[in-house]
This record gives C-alpha cells, sequence and structure tokens, in this order.
C-alpha cells in the first residue's frame, strides 16, 4: 500500500468516527440551549480540551512550526503569549464567566455584554457584536480552509481548490448534525490528538537530528545563524522591543474569543469543573506550543529550504514516520482546523439566529435556521479561502486581535467589575475592533514607509493600543453604583 493509499485510509476511518458522533447527537439537539451551549453539562475534561482545540487552530500547528522555522529562537515569545492567554482565561475569566452567564441565563457572549440592557442601544449592542463576530469568523474560518488545503494539496497531490471544498465539507456535516455537543466531543477527540502529535513529531525529529546539543551544534552552522539564534531576531533594540511586544500581545486576544469562553459558559455548575479544568487545559497548552516551536527549530536542519514555510510540519511528518502513523499526524492537522472551524460556526450561527432575534417563533425553527446560517457562513469562509492570500498566520492573527480587542476588555471588566454601560459598551467594542483593523490595514499596506517607529511597534498597536484603549474605555463606564454586581470579588 502505498503512503499516500495509506495516509487517505486512515483519514477516511477519522472522518467517519466523526461523522458518527455527529448523528449520535442529532437526536439530542432539541433546542437553543442544548444547540449552542449542550444544557450546560460539560465536564472538566472536555471543557478544558475541547476549549483548548477550539483557541488552537491550523494556526498553532502549521503557523507556529512555520514560524519556528523561519525566525528561529525568537519564536519563543510565542510561548509565554500563548500559554499566558490560557492563564488569562482560566483564571479571570472561566470562573466569573460560569456564575455570570447561568445567572442571566445568557447562552452567547453578546448575550452577557447586553446583560440586562434595554432599548435602541441594547440593540445596537447585538448587531455590531454580531458584525464583528461575522467578519472575524469569516475571515478565520477561511484560513482554516486553506490550512486543510495545503495540507491535503500536500499529502495526496490534488489541487488547491478542490482539497478546500473537501475539508469545509466535512467540517460542515458534523457541526450541522449534532450541535454544540457533537463539536464539543469531536474537540475533545481532536485535541486529544493534537496533543498527541506535538509530542511524538516533535520528539522524532528531535532524535533524527541527534539531539538537543546536536541540534545547538548544526544551528550554529547556518548561514543566518546569528539571527535564527538571536531572542529578537537580530534586530536593533528599538525594534527587538517592539517585535516582543507584538508577539506577547496575542495572548490578549484569548479572552475575547466567543468560540472559546463559551465553553467557559456551558461547564456544570461545580467549582472543582473549573480547578480540574484549568490544569488540564494549561498541561495542554504547555506541551503544543513547545512541542510546536521546537519542531520548527529542527525542521530549519532537517529540510534545508521549503516553498511554504508553513507546510514544514508536513514535510516532517512524511519524512519521519510510516505513512499510517503518518495518515494519524495529517489528521492531527485536520483535526486542529476542525475543532476551531466547528465553534465558529455555531458562534457566528447563535449570534444571528438568538442574539437579533431572527431565529423564528419556536426552538425547533431556531435551530433550523441556526443550520442554514452555517451553511451560508460556510460557503462565504470558502469564497475567501480560495480567492485570499494563502498566508495562514497573519490572517489568523487579524481576526484573533480584532475579537480580542472588541470583546476581551468587555468581559473582564464585565466579570472583575461590574456592567458597563450600554454607550460604554458600544464605545469600547467599536473603538476595539476598528482600531485593531486599522492597525492592521496600515501595517499590510505600509502606509507610514520607513517611518522606523511603525516597523518597530507595528503589531504592537495592533495587538495591545485597541485592547488597552477598550479597556479604560469599560472602566470608565462600569455601572457598580446601580446594583450590578460582579461575578468575581472586585
Amino acid at each position: 500500500m502505498t503512503y499516500t493509499t495509506t495516509v487517505l485510509v486512515t483519514l477516511i476511518v477519522y472522518k467517519l468516527v466523526l461523522v458518527a458522533i455527529g448523528l449520535a447527537y442529532r437526536a439530542k439537539t432539541r433546542d437553543s440551549a442544548e444547540f449552542f451551549l449542550g444544557g450546560r453539562q460539560l465536564g472538566p475534561v472536555m471543557a478544558a480540551i475541547s476549549s483548548a482545540a477550539s483557541s488552537s487552530s491550523g494556526w498553532t500547528l502549521l503557523g507556529v512550526s512555520g514560524y519556528a522555522y523561519v525566525h528561529g529562537l525568537s519564536a519563543l515569545w510565542l510561548f509565554p503569549a500563548c500559554v499566558g492567554g490560557f492563564l488569562i482565561n482560566w483564571f479571570l475569566v472561566a470562573p466569573g464567566l460560569q456564575r455570570l452567564s447561568r445567572r442571566q441565563a445568557s447562552i452567547t457572549t453578546t448575550e452577557v455584554l447586553v446583560g440586562g440592557h434595554s432599548g435602541k442601544l441594547a440593540s445596537a449592542i447585538s448587531w455590531l457584536a454580531t458584525l464583528i463576530v461575522i467578519v472575524s469568523f469569516v475571515t478565520y474560518i477561511a484560513a482554516q480552509f486553506q490550512a486543510a488545503g495545503k495540507s491535503f494539496e500536500f499529502n495526496f497531490k490534488i489541487g488547491f481548490e478542490e482539497s478546500v471544498l473537501v475539508g469545509a465539507a466535512i467540517i460542515l456535516i458534523y457541526t450541522l448534525l449534532g450541535g454544540f455537543m457533537a463539536v464539543s466531543v469531536t474537540d475533545t477527540l481532536q485535541g486529544l490528538l493534537m496533543a498527541l502529535t506535538a509530542v511524538t513529531l516533535p520528539v522524532a525529529a528531535l532524535i533524527h537530528v541527534g539531539g538537543v546539543w546536536a541540534l545547538a551544534d548544526k544551528l550554529a552552522l547556518l548561514p543566518d545563524a546569528e539571527s535564527f539564534l538571536s531572542l529578537s531576531a537580530g534586530q536593533s533594540p528599538a525594534v527587538a522591543i517592539g517585535f516582543i511586544f507584538g508577539l506577547l500581545g496575542i495572548g490578549l486576544g484569548y479572552p475575547g474569543q466567543p468560540h472559546v469562553v463559551n465553553r467557559f459558559m456551558a461547564m456544570a455548575d461545580d467549582k472543582k469543573v473549573v480547578r480540574s479544568a484549568r490544569r488540564i487545559a494549561l498541561s495542554w497548552a504547555v506541551l503544543v506550543y513547545a512541542g510546536m516551536i521546537l519542531l520548527g527549530i529542527c525542521g530549519k536542519v532537517i529540510v534545508k529550504s521549503l516553498d511554504d514555510n508553513e507546510a514544514v510540519l508536513l514535510e516532517l511528518n512524511e519524512m519521519l514516520f510510516h505513512p499510517v502513523i503518518a495518515g494519524i499526524m495529517v489528521a492531527s492537522v485536520l483535526s486542529a482546523i476542525m475543532s476551531t472551524a466547528d465553534s465558529q460556526f455555531l458562534v457566528a450561527a447563535s449570534s444571528i439566529t438568538h442574539d437579533l432575534g431572527l431565529g423564528g417563533p419556536t426552538q425547533q425553527s431556531l435551530v433550523r435556521r441556526s443550520r442554514f446560517v452555517i451553511v451560508l457562513l460556510c460557503a462565504l469562509a470558502v469564497g475567501s479561502a480560495l480567492l485570499g492570500t494563502k498566508a495562514i498566520f497573519d490572517k489568523v492573527l487579524f481576526a484573533w486581535s480584532a475579537m480580542g480587542a472588541a470583546f476581551g476588555p468587555l468581559l473582564l471588566v464585565t466579570i472583575w467589575r461590574g456592567r458597563v454601560s450600554a454607550l460604554g459598551t458600544l464605545l469600547a467594542m467599536g473603538l476595539g475592533f476598528t482600531l485593531s483593523v486599522t492597525f492592521f490595514v496600515l501595517r499590510q499596506k505600509a502606509v507610514f514607509g520607513e517611518l522606523s517607529f511603525f516597523k518597530a511597534w507595528g503589531t504592537s498597536l495592533e495587538r495591545v493600543l485597541p485592547f488597552a484603549v477598550a479597556t479604560v474605555i469599560a472602566l470608565l463606564f462600569v455601572e457598580r453604583n446601580k446594583g450590578h454586581e460582579p461575578a468575581q470579588p472586585g
């Protein structure tokens, strides 16, 4: 049996398992609370692994390893950034959001932020939040489909367009079938597979190189060894500080991801669940991010050049493993993609049907319309994936930072200080999102030309400043004097 055939058979078996999970949960999905939050009964393992997998997409396996392959030791800053994001979510967001969402009977992040407000401003919050979710998720999901396309294209030598369509179809099928619980169960399975890959593939690569000391010796012989082995990528101090802050700023995006924090809203009402889930999630993050950075660095001495640096994981996988094992590893890449895209489909559908009140007169009609919305969003994301650039790293971070600045500060302030006024919510959400998008566009178009400040601080402006501005606004508009107590002691 050839490599391609073996990988294909392994993938087919894996995908059939996912579809079977979707079918198993279809009959249990009767209303919006079950379709979007699974009846709020997630245990610690499922809450931890499914939320971790949802926050760590194809960007983590392909993007982070590819970034380390190109930039070397400076990629180590991604580790405290991403693990720090997990710490923010599990210590500052999860316990309070679990309680607050139950107290309000909220199903979505937007409902939590509306928080009992009424009238035109409350409606404006829902519409603005939905617009932000749609724009960000279509971009984000398109990047996941492109990651799936790269995986299929690399392993099966089929066209990129056909690869994107196949990956999108698989994700769409099981998301439509079972709703939140099907997504959570499959995300848990996929998160475990990602962790397995993040341990076995980097270890195999390190053994192939000859161990830690051999890796260090071979890295020192690289033509670009000075910059590759520098924590600042060989840049001047002023540029290096902005570069490091830009990478660390990725961690600020974690509390603002609706497809991740909705797992906190779905956890069972037990403090032990949060504590156990926290330990599991943080252990997962350490393994996965350390593994992908190590893999990219090892890849630099094993694979001398690549047309696409984000394919280093796929190249090493084919080189180092038996076809059956390689098939499992490829499945893990697709798992990373699916575990994010399926969760985002559900959140986007809930924003349109539930938050905007477009779900119809009954719970059954809401679920049907939500499924229809998922199909439309999938079509938009496929179109964006086929027509846009193929750079996964930047595209994901754009959507990540934009949502992080729009929703993260408001959630943190609401949980720790109390409800933010409707006007303050609109201002914080709108400015956070707009500033993040503006700085991203300026950085991409290099509007500032040769200005060294913008070159040095472009990513920091995009990821840190909008978050800081939105946080200040939210704090200024807290309604503590009106009896809206925080979910955590302030």
